[in-house]
């Protein structure tokens, strides 16, 4: 297998190279390009009011005419999450396996999008011809149905996109990852392995899904009173064996949440889920089940406020009230930066006199994403030329490239890149090009914000320093300042201190109103601009404050 450096390939991630979340890859070759995946990353404490992140589209604007389709890997957020919003910049095709498109076709349908939009199911082993790729879909086990892998060939040879996998020996579903395509592809000769970093610093091998099932069973049949369990309501596989552990031990089954319910009806309606006659009772009728052993099934396990159990803590839930002797379980691992909304749950649960089933999480919960044996195992199956780790945090990638580099793969074919960064390969070598732009967009409410804009910074800093709003009348005539400067202080210093501060910051607004030429003074923005920026620089000078300083200049 050999190609030239007209024969190459260039590799441009926008998103998912130095964080967990928000993947999008670009492809190009012979100057045409494919999208694979496009996700969100949900928001911190740090984007305080924002709904949800999408990477920066820019670059797809600029060279929309030479996009050929979109191809996801599965349905999580973090990876058809952003599908939406990438759809009002290109209207391409998508392609994707069952399950995937029909969740997205639900993501779609709330947008309005759904009846505008191309999608093409493909099966795996199936292959996709456009232009000059040819993408084969590769089974993957995961923790969401139909997870797949890409071959994609092009001019310059093959590229293996792992999306998310691990190497799950018994699948709940009996699906296993398709070893003899990935194997066929080593043999042939793989240009580059692009491959999942998220667990690259766990040692040994992750779990198998279908290993929670009886430990389920065997905490069900321990708890005598009701049961409610949060997970992800994207793991059909997890549903599954709580409904069947459920009713191993005699207790139905209750299923919680817009998502969790959207999720269950789709996969039953396409034959995943197997739900038995009368395993179900409707939140509604759980009034009338009061001695009768139940399993709610919900979401809320990363403490989402809006969420299901998030709603039963507050006792706002139309239909569930946490009773005492309520056993709470949390059925996943806690995405970092969720770590005090979980604690903030766990708190109000016990609280409201439930157990709470956490400390155990490796007993109810396993990794959907491969461990570092299994990450050897697959540099092993494809044999790659090049190897590039994506899906993570920069530790991640690192570690993931050295995992590499001790199984003999040179330093200059493995290769950490990020968002932004453009890797033009070829059989013999690589060469890095100029970077294009990549960077965040925030989602608040029907609001898009660019990384760039100040709205973000100024949420900062009011939850950091607070707010000082100054009024000050000035007579427009002669600029004497007829009233105040009067300070009104919002989460600046607390009330009590307000007044020993009042006569010096009074004393600082007075002084900037009279730096100013009386003629400039007819200027309510230049008054601003020197009230502002003088107040500023006393507090952060004097009081190591930062707080947003807002002038209103009355004209009188």
């Amino acid at each position: 297998m050999t190609a030239t450096t007209d024969q190459s390939l260039t590799v441009t991630p926008l998103g998912g190279l130095g964080e967990v979340g928000m993947n999008m890859m670009v492809y190009e070759a012979e100057g045409q390009r494919i999208i694979v995946d496009a996700g969100v990353l949900f928001p911190n404490a740090d984007m305080p009011g924002i709904d949800m992140v999408f990477p920066d589209l820019s670059y797809l604007k600029e060279q929309q005419d030479r996009f050929l389709g979109l191809f996801l890997t599965h349905g999580h957020e973090d990876h058809i999450g952003a599908v939406p919003f990438l759809l009002r910049t290109l209207n391409l095709p998508i392609y994707g396996t069952p399950v995937t498109l029909a969740l997205l076709r639900e993501k779609l349908k709330e947008h309005g999008l759904h009846s505008k939009t191309t999608m093409h199911t493909v099966n795996v082993r199936e292959k996709v011809k456009t232009g000059p790729f040819e993408v084969e879909f590769i089974r993957v086990t995961h923790s969401i149905l139909d997870a797949a892998a890409l071959a994609i060939r092009s001019p310059a040879g093959v590229i293996i996109h792992t999306g998310d996998f691990k190497i799950d020996p018994t699948p709940v579903d009996n699906k296993n990852l398709d070893v003899e395509r990935f194997t066929a592809y080593g043999d042939e000769g793989v240009l580059a392995l692009l491959s999942d970093s998220t667990n690259s610093e766990q040692p040994g091998h992750t779990r198998s899904e279908s290993e929670v099932g009886g430990k389920l069973e065997a905490l069900f049949a321990e708890i005598p009173g009701r049961i409610i369990l949060a997970t992800f309501s994207s793991n059909i596989h997890r549903v599954q064996q709580v409904i069947d552990a459920a009713m191993a031990c005699d207790k139905k089954v209750a299923i919680i949440g817009r998502s969790m319910e959207n999720n269950t009806r789709i996969t039953r309606e396409m034959g995943y889920l197997t739900i038995p006659p009368g395993a179900l009772v409707t939140p509604d009728s759980l009034p009338d089940h009061p001695d009768t052993p139940i399993v709610i099934l919900t979401t809320g396990s990363q403490g989402e406020p809006l969420s299901a159990l998030s709603r039963m803590t507050l006792g706002e839930h139309r239909s569930i009230t946490i009773q005492p002797g309520d056993t709470v379980m949390l059925s996943s691992r806690t995405i970092p930066g969720n770590e005090v909304a979980i604690g903030r749950v766990i708190n109000q649960l016990y609280r409201m006199g439930a157990d709470v089933v956490h400390a155990r999480l490796s007993e109810i919960h396993v990794s959907g994403h491969a461990a570092k044996e299994e990450q050897e195992q697959m540099m092993d199956w494809v044999r790659p030329r090049h190897f590039v780790p994506i899906h993570g945090e920069w530790r991640h990638l690192v570690s993931h490239a050295l995992t590499a580099t001790t199984r003999g793969y040179a330093t200059e074919r493995t290769h950490i890149i990020e968002n932004g960064n453009r890797l033009k390969l070829w059989w013999d070598g690589s060469e890095r090009l100029s970077n294009v732009t990549a960077g965040r967009t925030f989602v608040d409410g029907n609001s898009l914000h660019g990384e760039g804009q100040l709205i973000l910074r100024d949420r900062r800093n009011l939850s950091s320093g607070g707010i000082l709003v100054v009024v000050v009348g000035l007579n427009m005539k002669d600029g004497t300042i007829i009233l105040g400067p009067e300070l009104l202080n919002r989460g600046f210093v607390a009330d009590d201190q307000m007044p020993a501060l009042t006569a010096e910051l009074t004393e600082v607004a007075t002084g900037a109103v009279h730096s100013l030429e009386v003629s400039a003074r007819a200027d309510s923005e230049v008054v601003k601009t020197r009230v502002r920026n003088r107040l500023r620089r006393y507090i952060e000078r004097n009081m190591r404050r930062r707080p947003i300083v807002l002038p209103m200049i009355l004209e009188m």
